[in-house]
């Protein structure tokens, strides 16, 4: 399951904290800042959906993610490319560097990341 816009908000702060209280990830939003009450829904949420977990020191829980962040992009973008490219890397990479206006340094920068790839699988 599919985190919301402001679960992935959350879950961002996580990733970088590695792991924190309540009172630090609500530190970690712009002002205004969420009510505690917010974040820990948001926790509790995340927490049910298998992204995030905690350990207890007497009342407080410090929370930590279950996922990497790489991980999960790579799970998100897979979905998208599944469900809008008709599971096409090919189809969806045409419209990413058609759609995007991209300089050619970026083009070309693209296309070396691809070579490098090969490269690499070819050893």
């Amino acid at each position: 399951m599919a985190l919301s816009k402001g679960e992935e908000q959350l879950m961002s702060y996580l990733w970088k904290l590695e792991k924190g209280f309540l009172k630090d990830l609500v530190n970690c939003y712009p002002d205004p800042k969420p009510a505690g009450t917010t974040v820990a829904t948001l926790l509790k949420r995340m927490g049910d959906k298998g992204y995030v977990s905690h350990t207890l020191y007497g009342n407080s829980r410090e929370y930590y993610p279950l996922i990497k962040k790489e991980e999960y992009f790579s799970q998100k973008m897979n979905g998208i490319i599944k469900t809008n490219f008709e599971d096409s890397i090919s189809l969806f990479s045409s419209f990413f560097t058609s759609t995007h206006n991209l300089t050619n340094a970026q083009l070309d920068e693209l296309k070396k990341i691809v070579e490098r790839e090969i490269k690499k699988r070819k050893k």
